[in-house]
């Protein structure tokens, strides 16, 4: 299921009036907006694939690889867990967690994080040896973030934790306000300088202090409007994205933004629903919308620089630019290639067919994706 589909409801009142409509045994009808049929394209850039691993299907879950000294770390729903070259391709190490997993992968090229059901966290060294264990305060949806001498993950009850990264100690703990109802979705950690960049539902992004978990500013990203729960969802959307001296995210019913890292000064923000997040590069920002848009936007400005709209309501990943090109996934596990400077198709690239969620870029011009199924693909645009 997409990620609209999946809500969480708190309290007997969001429960009747929200999520009464969600029963998965009722006749589905067809859907209001169905996907853009793909086009004929005539590539003006070559694809090929680098190199593809298999690591195990991602089931209910939305699994993210992680890259760090060289490696991919990925993981899958049955608790395996793959160190991959990121260059070639092959399998330095597989074990399995022993537990069913939750998230995907965080990781510094030292110490690898994963979280398995009921909130238990899992770290494994560079060979895949286990650390520690700890237990989260619930269930989490997102990939721990690993850096500065901490794990960090937040729990669907909205509390974020650190953990020391040799011991699995509690360092601190950070409680944030959890709206009536949220997306089942996974709104992630990332950590950069000194500070824990956490987007969080409800539309909110926060930076805490990687000493003690102090809120060094919060901003709103999305804002809840309208008259039900369900309107006023405002969900953050994938890992916020920091770049130079900005942290630049999206929102489901909210907005696209780029905030000062220090103090978060808004610098932009610009109408905008996604359900998946941004990537960045030194010009612009780009984001997928929930109807099928790719836009960039200027980053110094929030100008809107080009929109893409040939992918329709394709559950699109998140942008990836690399070079000259951003990637996109969809829905039928294609990867597509649009031109950086004005947004325009520029090639396709088939992989297995399920669901592309997450990619990053990779080491010398690769975008490496993971599927549903379970595929790591690495492309490269020439």
């Amino acid at each position: 299921m997409r990620l609209t589909e999946k809500l969480t409801c708190v309290g007997m009142v969001a429960l009747l009036a929200g999520c009464s409509s969600l029963n998965p045994f009722a006749s589905k009808a067809a859907p209001r907006n169905p996907p853009a049929a793909l086009q004929e394209l005539k590539p003006t850039v070559s694809v090929r694939t680098a190199w593809t691993a298999n690591v195990g299907k991602s089931g209910a879950y939305v699994f993210t690889p992680a890259l760090a000294a060289g490696s991919i770390f990925a993981a899958a729903a049955d608790g395996t867990i793959a160190r991959i070259g990121a260059v070639d391709g092959r399998e330095a190490w597989r074990i399995n967690a022993g537990a069913p997993l939750t998230a995907g992968v965080g990781s510094d090229g030292t110490t690898v994080a994963v979280v398995a059901e009921k909130g238990v966290l899992m770290a494994f060294d560079a060979d895949g040896k286990q650390r520690w264990k700890a237990q989260a305060s619930s269930e989490v949806l997102s990939a721990p973030a690993v850096g500065q001498g901490l794990v960090v993950v937040r729990s669907a009850d909205n509390r974020i934790a650190a953990y020391d990264v040799e011991s699995g100690t509690r360092r601190w703990i950070a409680q944030r306000p959890t709206p009536p109802l949220t997306l089942r979705t996974a709104p992630g950690v990332v950590i950069a300088g000194n500070s824990a960049f956490v987007a969080l539902p409800g539309g909110r992004l926060v930076a805490l202090a990687l000493t003690n978990g102090g809120a060094r500013w919060e901003v709103a990203v999305g804002d809840p409007r309208g008259t039900t729960e369900l309107e006023r969802i405002a969900d953050m959307s994938g890992i916020p994205a920091v770049h130079g001296g900005e942290v630049c995210a999206a929102a489901y019913q909210g907005r696209v933004a780029c905030f000062d890292v220090n103090n978060g000064a808004a610098r932009w923000g610009k109408e905008l629903s996604s359900e998946v997040g941004v990537g960045v590069d030194e010009r612009y920002v780009y984001a997928a919308d929930s109807a099928g848009n790719v836009t960039a936007f200027v980053r110094g400005t929030g100008a809107g620089a080009w929109r893409n709209k040939w992918l329709a309501y394709r559950s699109l990943s998140a942008p990836v630019p690399v070079g000259n090109v951003v990637a996109v996934g969809d829905f039928e596990g294609y990867v597509h290639f649009l031109s950086r400077e004005d947004g325009s198709m520029m090639a396709r690239q088939a992989t297995d067919g399920s669901p592309v969620y997450a990619g990053l870029a990779g080491p010398g011009g690769l975008t490496i994706f993971q599927t549903k199924a379970g595929s790591i693909v690495a492309l490269k645009a020439e």
